[in-house]
């Protein structure tokens, strides 16, 4: 079968190959530049800690020892504290890399995976699909014709896919401004994240506005200062002054030596695509949506549209057409998304406006700060990784459906579980294999082996429910979930969204909710019970 035609070598594109690859499905990558990525330091991404986790899945290289998970996270306001943060065990530190360093080792993991080409000088032009798949035309030195199964258009902003299939992308242009610098120097607060509002040595004026702080490895830092409204030029003299009074202002005396090592204007955009799939072509990534406003990170949001895509894909590449299972990709994908721009415009004003958020909320200063931490720290409705609470894969009417403290569609907790083969792992570890995961609250099982229990009490009748489901699953067993009480059962997607909980092992249940999440009829229990048995 031909394989999947990827049209961008950035995060995204990259992601989606390997997660492909993982599942057993050969992709080609349209990459329109060389092959290599200009290193620049200003240009940093922030990913919470289940991306993170998927990157390193994907690479097999140990991210965090690349980028910076930070020990804290202050808010200042003038010369007041305002909010501190300890990052723990609790609450994971996201992950704050060089956007080169992240695409750097995606490259290396496809050069050594058999199942991804990566065409380089390879510009899109032409794009033609029909019932049985999709002909792409590049030009360029090595100008050629590709066949393949279905495309996805992870080719940025300005996307070609996009245009070539004339899909509107309407928006907002410049939402916000902010000069970059990049600069290695010692700071007080070491390897703590800061936002700082209102600094004192910027007294009035629109230019007042707010500066960010963010360490990296070996001594650098990338600051960001928002800029005012309008068209203001940055010129190299306005950000040496801008780095001089800020190093100065934080150190509380002269300026102390820095290096600068790069710079930049990073301009916010909020434009959502009106469509993610037109037949066999999708898009993703900032193809689709463009955010990043109050912290949020726009390609945090496209590795989730990559970890999406990627198993509804493979299973309609190994298992014919499952045209309902693939439209639940925009169904989920475009709703996260559009509820966080809708979020980020909302407060926009009442943060930025002084004046608004005071009639709304009491203790505006102390309101502000919430808003902006959550958005910087992936928390809240500004920051929060997406739930599918109202996806059509949702199943429905489940006679024994418990809550537990994950929402049905939310990623779930990382928690340690027993696999098939008796291994201890992190249930992160087992994702993005295209199987379901079927998960057994069961206390007490982490101190014996596991063929003391394999046999004994559910889990006979568990493991015959888990082999009799419409699609391969993967039996787990862990000594707890948060919310969940001894033998819930959990049903988790590929990508590591909980399907549903279950009040023990129902096998009616079980199916049912397997099916929908696979596209199929949303049964209740009772109707799949004849497949279940």
């Amino acid at each position: 079968m031909d394989p999947v035609i990827i049209v961008g070598a950035g995060p995204v594109g990259l992601t989606l190959a390997l997660a492909l690859a993982r599942q057993d499905v050969p992709s080609v990558v349209l990459d329109e530049g060389p092959g290599k990525d200009e290193p620049r330091l200003a240009r940093t991404v922030v990913l919470r800690e289940d991306t993170a986790a998927l990157m390193e899945r994907l690479t097999g290289v140990p991210l965090s020892e690349a980028g910076c998970r930070w020990a804290g996270w202050r808010s200042l306001r003038r010369k007041q504290v305002m909010r501190e943060v300890t990052f723990d065990d609790v609450e994971p530190a996201p992950l704050h890399i060089a956007q080169h360093v992240l695409t750097g080792a995606l490259r290396e993991a496809c050069a050594e995976e058999r199942l991804v080409k990566v065409s380089v000088d390879s510009r899109l032009d032409t794009v033609e699909q029909e019932p049985s798949g999709v002909t792409a035309h590049t030009r360029g030195p090595k100008g050629t014709w590709w066949r393949g199964s279905h495309l996805v258009g992870c080719d940025g902003p300005r996307s070609t896919v996009r245009k070539l299939l004339d899909i509107r992308f309407p928006g907002r242009t410049a939402v916000e401004r902010h000069a970059v610098a990049a600069l290695r120097t010692e700071l007080p607060w070491e390897d703590e994240a800061l936002l700082h509002r209102m600094p004192p040595w910027r007294t009035s004026g629109p230019t007042a506005g707010e500066v960010t702080g963010r360490p990296l490895p070996d001594g650098v830092w990338r600051l960001d200062w928002l800029l005012p409204p309008g068209k203001e030029l940055v010129t190299p003299e306005l950000l040496v002054a801008r780095v001089r009074e800020t190093l100065a202002g934080w150190t509380g005396g002269p300026t102390p030596p820095y290096e600068l090592l790069d710079t930049g204007v990073h301009t916010v955009h909020h434009r959502l695509a009106r469509r993610w799939r037109v037949g066999r072509v999708f898009l993703a990534g900032d193809a689709a949506h463009l955010l990043g406003a109050l912290g949020t990170q726009g390609l945090d949001e496209g590795l989730r549209d990559a970890d999406n895509l990627a198993w509804k894909l493979a299973l309609a590449w190994h298992h014919g057409p499952h045209e309902a299972l693939l439209d639940s990709y925009q169904a989920e994908r475009r709703a996260v998304v559009a509820a966080r721009l809708r979020a980020a415009d909302q407060a926009l004003p009442l943060v930025r406006g002084g004046g608004g958020l005071r009639a709304v909320v009491p203790g505006s200063a102390r309101g502000h700060d919430a808003l902006l931490t959550d958005g910087h720290l992936g928390r809240g409705a500004l920051g929060t990784p997406g739930a599918y609470a109202t996806s059509p894969l949702a199943p429905r009417h489940l006679e024994a459906e418990v809550p537990v403290r994950t929402a049905p569609g939310a990623p779930v907790a990382d928690v340690p579980v027993t696999a098939e083969d008796g291994s201890f792992v992190r249930l992160r570890d087992r994702l993005g294999r295209g199987a379901l995961l079927v998960v057994l609250i069961a206390p007490g099982t982490g101190v014996w082996e596991r063929k003391h229990w394999v046999g004994a009490g559910l889990m006979p009748r568990l493991a015959a429910a888990v082999t009799a489901l419409p699609h391969p699953a993967e039996l787990l067993v862990a000594e707890g979930y948060p919310g969940a009480a001894a033998h819930s059962v959990l049903l988790v997607r590929p990508d590591g969204h909980l399907v549903t909980a279950l009040n023990g092992v129902r096998p009616a249940d079980l199916y049912a909710a397997a099916e929908a999440t696979l596209g199929g009829p949303a049964k209740t229990g009772a109707e799949a019970g004849a497949g279940a048995r």
